[in-house]
């Protein structure tokens, strides 16, 4: 039924589908595009949610040109074309977006323990953001009590009250990067400080129903759940019941199926329970859904072609989960059956047509559609049966070029005829073919457009389909359209100027085209005028336009292709005339001010635009004044004019063609001079001693001097007394400063300041105030009164000086004190004034007491102290004392004992005596007190009663009563001992700096308790590290907590606690938990902050980096804040973070030239800021200007100057001091080096520019210079023409034509014009010396300034002329050779009677063959020239031609070679670097060394070069500073030694004294595991010139390597050689893994893996494993040690059905490393085999034969069995055959397996892929018992009974006779083995490599204390304790019954194993 359809006839197909989904920031632009192919034309529309974007067009594509969040959807394409339309798979379009948090501030409260629940804030984005949660600034990572879900929900479990705070969450969209902050939520935290009770587990976060697509994304379950404690609490997950062990995740919130398939759906439900508790557990669960994208199974081939009424099935299929619907469509439309019911969709979902008709022709699509997606196919249906026929044909028809035009041809047929159009045999469309220009509509018509002139012809239309082709043809006429194509343009040309007037034409080429111009309507004759051209193309010509050419001009074309016209206007336009009679006259009604009159001047046939008028002051050059006067105006007022100066006036007017000439210049006015009318500026008054003040200014703006200034007046006086003021006459008016001397101390003055000229005095400036500076008191206080208070303080009384001796402002009173013996060691105190009291008083305390003191009062100022009072003696009053010292208790007797003590350290006054008292502990009324002498400091107490506990208390005692008390408790008859440590130790409150630590008292050593002691280990927690003393806490016996102060923060301690009493301090008590103290921000600031100049940009700045336990955070956040600043400015602080805590040096870059910046740096960690360090001061390097000065200006004066002007270059830009300036300029556009003009000094700012060229236009720029170099010049540069002059000589005249009577002449314009050239005037006159020649004069006038210089040539007047000869060989005289030019001569040779015009000198470089032309232009009346701009101390040949009107003569003869004297250099090195080599030296590269330099200095360093002649330019300077060198030997004598197995002790000692270069600042240790330097190198730095170091946590027993460097204020120095060093051995970590295998009811494989870091030689494993929970009420440990490095394996066979098991492992090296852990439940799992049938034995012979029948083989196929034998008497199951095909059903093995009479059980297991399954039930007993051969029988056994007696005997005979006494005392163990002989167990699959890839050892006898499994002794079964395999273990069971301690052990033993896994270990058990 299928068949092809013509070829042509192309349905249409997707080249490929768009993808499911697609994501785009908003924003951006957005382009879907249709990849669909087929027969042209091709028309698309697009889709959107359902709904029609577009209509069907040719356009492929549907762009957007900016997205945003509206246009999120789904989007298909429909393509269409003459065959059907097919609809493309939908695509998804998400916008990526992001808006902010749409919840503002909140809070939310949860009790403590319960879980709290933090939603994250809604926000508006796609996709759903990342959210980071954060709280007080720090990130919070997941843990086991923090849990961020999937929603991004911040869980807190178990709360607590530290988890109150501010909580902020981040989210970032990873689409568009953007990221927004929340605001805070708040959360408080209830119930803080109630009991801790348990709280049963509570699922807060259940798992939600899920649906993930097969391959697409891993499937996440989430189950959060909260119990207290939480420590115990765990999850476990199930599917569908069954415990899933993997993809657990996130302490088991999470459950992680990756990569689903279909087979992983299913109910999952989560357990939460508390280990430990009766507490019952929670569950939750919910649905996974893996759906499954479609996938056809049968798709239709993609054409059919069927004909009429037959039935026809289409076929479609698919597959998915969930099932897909299948969806048909018919060229784009749904089918629905209920609407044609001759469609019909099948079970399984073809498609079945019947009764085809035509129109069922076309596209038909099956989509196949679930959740997961949507899929597509297609298929061409052709229904066949009627032939093509073209209904409606084409038509002759006719077209004008570029139009139109459509040829039709309409068809019918089916299936739908396919359309070709042809011209001859070429086709231009069809449904594969389609030309530019051709296009094929839909309905089968040609569109031709635009149409072309080749496009005449017969077109034919060719219908076809399967049944037959029909065609017809039609012609096509093109016609060519006559028209203008560029037609002519409106004009506006100056007059004289040529106008052209275009014409052109396009026309058909065998039509004739006439053109006709018009001017204003009438025809214009060409041929009337030599100033009118017409072209063939019809171009008009018109020159020398003047007025009568304005008007409209009209071309028109006439031709039988047709008539155009189109029409211009011209303008003819002229520069206006100069201004008439133009008038200057002083204003009789302003002043200064001059009225200015003048005629009007023509306008040059364009409306006058405005007039210029220029103005010469003072004879400057001219400058404009008013660029825009009205063009109606005929005079104009000049006002705000200077006076005292000159003025001149010149006008010009202005058209839309140009400036016109300038009038003449009016007569020069001066105005009168006047007094300055302004002020002198910028006054300033700064104060500069107490007595002087310096007074600055500028001088009044130059506008506003009004004449020359010849002086200043400077007026001052007291400010607001009635007092005359002083005057100061300054006659320098350059002056700009004055020190106002000998003025009054601290008093302030009125200071103005005003210039005067020749008219008088100007106006003064604003008063400044300024006071002189402050200066010290002259008098101390008076009245000063000094007398001790109390013990500690002392009161004074004094009056104020008098104001006039203080000088300045009081700012209050120092009272002074101190001993006389410490004179240098003041105690002060500052004082404010109390201006309202007239006595002061004030106090000094905390002095000491009882002591002597110099009393005294000053008043200061802010410069300094005034003079102390005269000192006053006294002495602080008695006070009481404080306690006597080392109280202690000797000659304890039952009723006496001898107390002793010491003098108290602060006796505060004289002792007189002490108290002495005792009475019985806790019984005040016992109490007897005694007192003594003060020389007495021991009694002997007496009178107490035997064993008694008695407080005895002494105190010092003075004249103001007892001092503070001594007591100790002691038990009378017996002696104090020293007391034992504290215990208990807990820590709570937790800061930053402080702790506090409970305790309980240990022995009190029998009395009281003087002094608690705190030590801690800091930093680093371990057995071996030393601990300090800490924190100590005296005369508090009842303590029993104390805090802790002075802590680092963010640091490590565990505490520990000592007791003291009199007699010592007692041991230390156990070390507290580990603990880390709070972070802090940093306490100090970096120090030894230094500036240093980096470059013109950049500072330098180092500083000492903060020592580790300065850190006080985490060192990862630990860094430095930079902020800098220029100096004394208040804004633009800029800062700079440096994250790297080790940092020790910065370069800040961009800044400012030449400025002084004020930096400071602070150390910064994940809290906050530390302090700022000390402000640093530095300036960068000085530098070139970086722009020009401003405001230059320039003048010409005279034809050849011009005067330049200039002002300041801005300060920012000055970048250094401005030593002068440079004017550069050259001739505009000319290639010629720019010269410079220096004007030295930063006063001037003008120069006058002379000997330029006349009438030259000149670029002028001005750049200052510092020491360092040029600047940059002005820019723009200034455009300025020197005036103009006569001009000089024209040049090359030259004769082309020589007649005996005539002759012509040429010549070029001069080389120099000096303005512009009018005419020339040629004079001649006859030779006098030849009457055959004349002189001819040229000469050239300028514009006004007259005729120039005359050029003079001489001709002969002779047609005989010739070139001319060679000159003679050039000659050069040594005496005029130098270093860059030459004097080159030479003779002429004969001119040809042509005379010489002109000379050509070359030269060449030797040994260089070029020549090179140096001057063509060499004047004929010279026979030398000067050779310059060659090169020094350089060889040189040169050669000479003379050229005349006849042309060239060849050259002379080379000269000789000159060689050109040497010269200074040219041009300066270049310095590399500059570095400190040494404290006094640096190293120049350009390589030098400077030494001899003197320490802590700047230098400069120039360089430059000499040779004989001289010293050539120095290089830019570069800066260093001397003093800093890096240390250039390494550290000495490095010593590395082992301290502990992770501590090495590194020593060394310092670098040589003369290679420190400096004081060193630390040292780096560098230290890396030897061979991998690369991987593990490690840095430690010191910041403390020690000499050794701890290297800290390193791995055990690795050898490492270490190197040392110092280190200075310069930089590090090199590092010493790489030094040896081995860490001891320490405890290994966990084993890697844990695997079992081979799982049954009873036994299992266990293997693990080596620990990952062994630190030592591992010399053994111990394995532990118990069941998790009691088996039949008996919870047995099992340990066994594995002796050596391997096997890593061990098979278990004592353990129970069905019961988890928890195993434990670990390596031994010196000790046991840390655990690794797994449990295992024994079988039978899950899905694994039922039970097989009780097991019946038959036997045959040596044979036994197992029968048995199958059992339910669980969730999958039995894959073998296994048979497991035991003995009778309940010995262990063990695997006797593994490896049984499933297919049978019986098993024979040979008895001699088995031990010989032994009767033994046997079973069977099935085994399937989920494992092991239920053994059988046990078979009959049967016994190993074979027949017995003949030599087993019992006369052959008596026979050798006898025969072996009679030996016996024989052997006891001969050792009689041989005297032999040694007995034979070795006991024959012929008991022990007559039952028990080992067996080999050969059968080949006792031993196999199991799945675990490892042996599994079986084993038959082993050497236990217990019984063997296969043995039988002494007739009766025993029974033996678990046993594991293989051999070499150390075991103990902790269940042995004491039944089995009389058994006897067996010493014989057997193991079966591969070879190359035998171990030699033994077995050693002991009870545990």
């Amino acid at each position: 039924m299928n068949a092809t359809i013509t070829v042509d006839d192309v349905p249409p197909y997707f080249k490929m589908e768009p993808p499911q989904t697609q994501v785009h920031l908003e924003g951006n632009r957005l382009v879907l595009t249709c990849m669909a192919e087929g027969s042209w034309p091709l028309e698309f529309k697009w889709i959107y949610n359902g709904s029609e974007l577009t209509r069907f067009s040719l356009e492929y594509r549907y762009l957007i040109p900016s997205l945003d969040r509206s246009h999120a959807g789904h989007y298909r394409c429909i393509v269409r074309n003459r065959v059907g339309a097919i609809m493309q798979c939908s695509t998804e379009v998400q916008v990526a977006y992001m808006g902010g948090f749409v919840e503002g501030e909140r809070s939310q409260t949860v009790s403590q323990g319960e879980g709290a629940l933090i939603h994250a804030p809604r926000i508006h984005s796609f996709p759903r953001p990342q959210i980071t949660w954060f709280r007080d600034g720090r990130k919070i990572p997941s843990s086991s009590r923090m849990a961020i879900t999937l929603d991004n929900t911040l869980v807190i479990l178990s709360t607590v009250a530290p988890d109150a705070g501010r909580y902020y969450a981040q989210a970032v969209n990873d689409k568009n990067g953007e990221n927004k902050t929340s605001q805070p939520i708040t959360l408080t935290v209830e119930n803080v400080g109630g009991p801790a009770d348990p709280i049963a587990p509570s699922i807060i976060i259940p798992p939600k129903n899920t649906t993930v697509t097969v391959g697409r994304n891993d499937a996440i379950m989430e189950c959060v759940a909260n119990a207290r404690p939480l420590v115990k609490m765990s999850i476990i997950w199930r599917k569908d019941g069954v415990v899933v062990n993997t993809g657990i995740r996130d302490f088991g919130r999470r459950l992680v199926i990756s990569l689903p398939a279909v087979s992983d759906s299913g109910y999952y439900e989560c357990e939460a329970s508390l280990r430990s508790s009766s507490v019952p557990s929670v569950t939750a669960g919910a649905y996974l859904h893996v759906l499954e994208y479609p996938v056809f199974l049968k798709e239709p081939p993609s054409h059919i072609t069927a004909e009429m009424e037959k039935v026809v099935d289409i076929p479609c299929q698919a597959r998915g989960m969930p099932q897909p619907d299948i969806v048909w469509y018919k060229d784009a439309m749904p089918i629905s059956p209920v609407k044609i019911p001759r469609y019909k969709v099948l079970v399984g979902g073809s498609l079945q047509i019947n009764g085809l008709l035509p129109d069922d022709t076309g596209m038909f699509q099956c989509f196949a559609r679930n959740l997961a997606g949507e899929i597509q196919t297609n298929a061409y249906l052709a229904v066949t049966s009627i032939a093509p026929n073209i209904t409606a044909g084409p038509s002759d028809s006719a077209v004008i070029d570029s139009m139109s035009v459509i040829l039709h041809c309409e068809t019918s047929g089916a299936p739908r005829p396919a359309i070709t159009w042809q011209k001859g045999e070429r086709v231009l469309a069809s449904g594969s073919v389609q030309l530019p220009r051709f296009t094929l509509l839909e309905s089968g018509s040609l569109l031709i457009s635009p149409s072309h002139l080749s496009d005449a012809g017969t077109y034919t239309c060719m219908a076809s389909n399967s049944r037959g082709i029909d065609e017809a043809s039609a012609d096509l006429l093109v016609w060519a359209r006559t028209r203008i194509t560029k037609p002519p343009q409106d004009q506006s040309v100056i007059k004289g100027t040529k106008a052209v007037m275009t014409c052109g034409v396009t026309h058909d080429l065998s039509v004739t085209v006439r053109y006709v111009w018009e001017k204003s309507g009438s025809v214009i004759d060409v041929n009337s005028s030599p100033r009118l051209r017409l072209d063939p193309d019809g171009t008009l010509h018109i020159s020398q336009t003047w007025s009568g050419d304005i008007g409209t001009y009209t071309c028109r074309v006439t031709s039988v292709g047709g008539n155009d016209s189109r029409s211009a206007h011209l303008r003819v336009r002229q520069l206006p005339h100069a201004p008439e009679n133009p008038v200057a006259a002083l204003s009789s009604k302003e002043k200064r001010a001059i009225n200015l009159t003048w005629a009007q001047a023509f306008d040059g046939n364009s409306p006058l635009i405005r007039y210029i008028l220029e103005v010469s002051e003072n004879n400057a050059p001219w400058t404009v004044l008013l660029a825009n006067i009205e063009p109606e105006s005929t005079g104009v007022v000049v006002g705000g004019l200077i006076p005292a100066r000159s003025y001149q006036f010149r006008l010009c007017a202005v058209n839309d063609v140009g400036r016109g000439q300038f009038s003449k210049e009016t007569d020069r006015l001066t105005l009168p001079e006047e007094p300055p009318s302004a002020p002198p500026q910028t006054v300033i008054a700064s104060g500069r001693t107490n007595q002087s003040i310096m007074i600055q200014w500028q001088p009044p703006p130059e506008s506003h001097q009004n004449g020359p200034l010849q002086g200043y007046i400077i007026r001052y006086c007291l400010s607001g007394l009635p007092v005359d003021c002083q005057m100061k006459n300054i006659t320098n008016p350059d002056q700009s400063s004055l020190l106002l001397e000998d003025l009054i101390i601290w008093t302030n003055y009125e200071i103005e300041v005003a210039a005067y000229n020749g008219a008088g005095t100007g106006i003064y400036s604003h008063k400044v105030t300024e006071w002189t500076l402050q200066g010290v008191p002259t008098v101390p206080p008076g009245n000063v009164k000094a007398e001790a208070v109390n013990s500690t303080t002392v009161r004074f009384t004094w009056s104020a000086p008098s104001p006039q001796f203080i000088n300045g402002i009081n700012q209050g009173y120092k009272l002074l004190a101190w001993e006389p013996s410490r004179s240098n060691e003041v105690t002060g105190v500052m004082v404010r004034p109390n201006f309202q009291d007239s006595v002061h008083v004030g106090y000094i305390s905390g002095l000491k007491k009882f002591t002597e003191y110099y009393t005294s009062v000053l008043c200061f100022t802010t410069p300094g102290d005034g003079p102390r009072s005269p000192p006053q003696r006294l002495r602080t009053h008695e006070d009481t004392p404080g306690a006597v010292g080392h109280l202690s208790f000797t000659d304890i007797l039952d009723t006496s004992l001898k107390v002793s003590w010491k003098e108290p350290q602060e006796k505060n006054g004289i002792l007189t005596g002490y108290r002495i008292s005792w009475e019985e502990f806790n019984r005040t009324n016992t109490r007897v007190t005694h007192y003594l002498p003060n020389l007495t400091q021991e009694y002997k107490v007496t009178g107490l009663t035997a064993l008694t506990t008695y407080t005895i208390q002494v105190a010092a005692m003075t004249s103001k009563g007892q001092g503070q008390l001594s007591a100790s408790t002691i038990s009378s008859g017996v002696p104090p001992e020293l007391p034992g440590p504290p215990t208990n130790l807990a820590i709570s409150n937790i800061g930053p700096r402080s702790v506090n630590l409970q305790f309980k008292p240990g022995y009190d050593g029998k009395t009281s308790i003087s002094c608690w002691l705190v030590e801690a280990q800091i930093g680093i927690i371990g057995e071996n590290e030393e601990w300090l003393m800490v924190q100590e806490l005296a005369n508090e016996p009842d303590a029993r907590s104390l805090e802790v102060l002075d802590l680092n923060p963010y640091t490590f301690y565990r505490f520990r606690m000592r007791q003291v009493n009199i007699v010592g301090t007692s041991p230390p008590s156990q070390p507290s938990r580990k603990i880390q103290t709070l972070q802090a921000p940093p306490d100090i600031s970096p120090g030894n902050v230094t500036l240093r100049t980096a470059s013109e940009t950049s500072l330098w700045l180092r500083w000492v980096p903060l020592p580790e336990w300065e850190y006080n955070g985490n060192p990862d956040f630990v860094g430095y804040r930079i902020q800098y600043f220029k100096a004394g400015s208040k804004g633009g602080v800029l800062s700079h973070i440096i994250m790297d805590r080790l940092e020790r040096e910065f370069t800040i870059e961009d800044l400012e030239e030449w400025t002084e910046y004020e930096v400071r740096v602070q150390a910064v960690n994940g809290i906050g800021s530390g302090p700022w360090s000390q402000a640093v001061h530095g300036r960068t390097r000085e530098s070139v200007p970086s722009s020009g000065p401003t405001n230059v200006s320039a003048f010409a004066t005279t034809s050849s100057s011009i005067l330049v002007r200039w002002g300041e270059v801005q300060e920012a830009d000055r970048n250094g001091l401005i030593l002068g300036y440079k004017v550069v300029y050259k001739e505009k556009d000319s290639d010629t080096a720019p010269h410079f003009w220096t004007v030295e000094g930063n006063n001037s700012h003008s120069v006058q520019l002379t000997g330029l060229g006349k009438y030259v236009l000149y670029e002028i720029q001005v750049l200052a210079f510092t020491r360092i170099g040029d600047g940059r010049s002005s820019s723009p540069p200034i455009l300025e023409r020197t005036l103009d002059d006569v001009p000089g000589p024209p040049v090359g005249i030259l004769f082309p034509e020589v007649r005996t009577t005539s002759v012509r002449l040429i010549w070029q314009p001069p080389a120099q014009p000096n303005g512009i050239i009018l005419a020339y005037q040629i004079t001649y006159r006859k030779n006098s010396s030849n009457s055959n020649a004349a002189t001819v004069d040229v000469l050239s006038p300028s514009t006004r300034k007259g005729w120039g210089q005359a050029a003079e040539a001489l001709v002969v007047t002779t047609e005989k002329r010739a070139r001319p000869q060679p000159t003679s060989r050039p000659v050069v005289p040594q005496e005029e050779v130098q270093a860059r030019r030459v004097l080159l001569s030479w003779e002429p040779g004969s001119d040809g009677l042509s005379p010489v015009r002109y000379y050509t000198v070359q030269y060449r470089e030797l040994p260089e063959s070029n020549w090179t032309v140096h001057s063509a232009s060499v004047s004929h009346e010279t026979n030398s020239y000067i050779v310059d701009r060659l090169k020094p101390f350089t060889s040189y040949q040169f050669r000479v031609k003379a050229t005349n009107d006849i042309g060239d003569s060849e050259y002379s003869e080379e000269s000789e070679a000159i060689t050109t004297l040497q010269d200074t250099p040219d041009k300066a090195p270049t310095i590399l670097s500059v570095t400190p080599h040494t404290t006094t030296s640096v190293l120049v590269r350009w390589q030098y060394e400077l030494d001899n330099l003197n320490k802590h200095k700047r230098y400069e360093i120039r360089l430059s070069v000499y040779n004989a002649i001289g010293e050539g330019p120095s290089c830019a300077p570069q800066e260093v500073f001397v003093g800093e060198a890096v240390p250039t030997a390494p550290p000495q004598n490095l010593v590395v030694q082992s301290s502990t197995a992770t501590q090495l002790d590194v020593t060394w000692d310092p670098p040589p004294l003369d290679a420190q270069n400096g004081d060193i600042q630390g040292y780096k240790i560098y230290f890396w595991e030897f061979q991998l330097q690369n991987e593990t190198e490690r840095l430690r730095t010191l910041f403390l010139p020690e000499l050794g170091v701890k290297l800290k946590n390193l791995t055990g027993y690795t050898t490492y390597m270490i190197s040392v460097a110092a280190f200075n204020a310069a930089g590090d120095g090199p590092r010493s050689l790489p030094t040896r060093g081995r860490t001891q051995q320490a405890a290994p970590s966990a084993p890697s893994n844990i695997h079992f295998s081979e799982l049954t009811t009873t036994s299992v494989n266990v293997s693990w893996g080596e620990p990952k870091q062994a630190n030592g030689i591992i010399e053994g494993y111990r394995l532990v494993y118990e069941p998790c929970t009691p088996v039949d009420g008996v919870s047995k440990i099992v340990t066994v040690d594995v002796k050596g490095s391997s096997p890593l394996w061990m098979k278990i066979k004592d353990l129970a059905d069905g019961v988890t098991y928890n195993f434990r492992i670990r390596a031994k090296t010196l000790t046991y490393g840390p655990e690794v852990e797994a449990n295992i439940t024994t079988g039978p799992g899950e899905g694994a085999p039922g039970p097989p049938g009780e097991p019946f034995i038959s036997r045959y012979g040596s044979a036994l034969t197992l029968h048995w029948t199958s059992g339910d083989q669980g969730r999958a196929p039995i894959t073998r069995y296994v048979i497991e034998a035991r003995p009778s008497d309940e010995g262990l199951w063990d695997i006797l055959i593994k490896e049984i095909p499933k297919e049978v059903t019986s098993y024979t093995l040979n008895l001699e397996m088995l031990r010989e009479g032994v009767t033994y059980d046997f079973r069977v297991i099935a085994v399937n892929d989920y494992g092991y399954g239920s053994p059988s039930a046990p078979s009959p007993t049967i016994s190993a018992h074979k027949v017995s051969p003949f030599y087993e029988e019992w006369w052959f056994l008596v026979v050798i009974a006898l025969v072996g007696l009679i030996f016996i005997l024989l052997l006891v005979f001969i050792l009689i006779i041989r005297g032999q006494s040694k007995k034979y005392t070795k006991k024959a163990d012929s008991g022990n083995h007559s039952n028990c002989t080992s067996l080999p167990l050969t059968h080949g699959e006792m031993v196999r490599l199991d799945e675990g890839h490892f042996p599994a050892l079986e084993l038959n006898n082993r050497r236990l204390s217990g019984k063997n499994s296969f043995c039988r002794k002494n007739g009766i079964y025993t029974r033996s304790p678990p046993r594991p395999s293989p051999g070499s273990l150390h075991y103990s069971d902790e269940d042995v019954s004491t039944k089995y301690n009389d058994l006897i052990p067996a010493e014989s033993s057997s193991l079966t194993e591969k070879p190359s896994e035998v171990s030699d270990s033994q077995v050693v058990c002991k009870k545990q």
